[in-house]
């Protein structure tokens, strides 16, 4: 499989920086591993990730759903021409998770010229299906 990303020497410490100061960083997010074409991050299941019944919140699901499609969008085309935004998501919430951590995978289901689609599973430490998500993303010219 050919690398999809725009710098083709990009590496996993280059993701770093990209959650300071951020949602993600609030959430915990950490990236752990970075293919020819995927993106794998974990999320603690912890006090600002659950909700009231002592379970991942759905919204958090989503906030790392969303942080890896974005991202891997954003890393698939040439930063000084394009940006990539969020157009909609969906997602299926299948398992509950109490604790520990919860590990996202992303990878692309369309890449075209003005939007793409990221297919992002999110599943728990035992590698069970916890969230199915979908992520369109908008592919804008920079102006200005």
């Amino acid at each position: 499989m050919p690398v999809i990303w725009f710098n083709p020497e990009l590496r996993l410490a280059d993701l770093l920086p990209l959650g300071q100061g951020t949602m993600g960083e609030h959430l915990g997010i950490e990236w752990m591993e970075l293919g020819e074409d995927f993106i794998k991050a974990r999320m603690p299941v912890d006090h600002r990730t659950k909700q009231p019944y002592g379970l991942l919140h759905g919204g958090a699901s989503v906030a790392l759903a969303e942080t890896l499609g974005s991202v891997g969008a954003a890393l698939s085309v040439d930063p000084t021409r394009y940006i990539a935004v969020g157009m909609e998501i969906n997602a299926n919430h299948i398992r509950s998770v109490r604790d520990g951590f919860v590990i996202g995978t992303t990878r692309p289901v369309h890449r075209g010229a003005t939007t793409q689609v990221w297919e992002i599973r999110i599943d728990d430490e035992r590698g069970k299906l916890v969230c199915i998500s979908r992520l369109t993303v908008a592919i804008r010219k920079i102006t200005g």
